[in-house]
C-alpha cells in the first residue's frame, strides 16, 4: 500500500466519522428543537430564543464528537444494554443538565424530567433506526453479492 493510498484511506475514515457526527448533530438538534418548540407553544409563545437554539446546536455537535470518539459511537451499537444503555443515560443527563444551566425550560422541574425521559426515548429511537439501516444495508449488499456471483458463473 503506497503512501498516497494510505493517506486517502485515513482521509476517507475521518470523513466518514465527520459525516456521521454531522448527521447526529442534525438529528438530535431537530429532536431537541421540537421539544423546545412544543414547550414554547404550550407556554403561549410562538417565539423561540435564538441563543437557546445556538446553545442546542453547539451542544449537539459537541455531544456528537463525544459519542463517536469517547463513547464508542454507542447509539450505532449492536445492542442497547449494559455499557451502551449507561451511555444513553449519561448523555441524556448531560443534555438535561446543560438545558437546566442554560434555562431552556425556565427551570421548570417537571419539564426537565420530561425532557430527560424524552432524550432517552430519542436515543432508543436513533438506536433502532441505525440498527434497521444496518439490516437494510446488509440485505442490499448480500443481494449485490449474489447478483455478482451469478454474473460470474454465467461468464465462466
Amino acid at each position: 500500500m503506497g503512501k498516497h493510498s494510505k493517506l486517502l484511506s485515513i482521509w476517507e475514515h475521518y470523513l466518514t466519522k465527520e459525516i456521521g457526527i454531522e448527521f447526529k448533530a442534525c438529528l438530535y438538534f431537530f429532536c431537541i428543537l421540537f421539544f423546545y418548540s412544543v414547550y414554547r407553544v404550550i407556554g403561549g409563545s410562538l417565539e423561540a430564543n435564538i441563543i437557546h437554539m445556538a446553545e442546542m446546536i453547539c451542544l449537539t455537535y459537541i455531544m456528537g464528537y463525544v459519542q463517536v470518539y469517547l463513547l464508542s459511537n454507542f447509539d450505532e451499537g449492536e445492542q442497547l444494554k449494559g455499557k451502551n444503555f449507561f451511555y444513553t443515560i449519561l448523555c441524556s443527563v448531560i443534555y438535561t443538565g446543560i438545558s437546566y444551566i442554560c434555562k431552556w425550560f425556565d427551570r421548570n422541574l417537571w419539564v426537565y424530567i420530561g425532557f430527560a425521559l424524552y432524550i432517552v426515548v430519542v436515543y432508543i429511537c436513533a438506536f433502532l433506526v441505525y440498527k434497521y439501516k444496518r439490516r437494510l444495508d446488509e440485505k442490499h449488499l448480500n443481494a449485490d453479492l449474489k447478483a455478482f456471483q451469478e454474473r460470474r458463473k454465467q461468464n465462466e
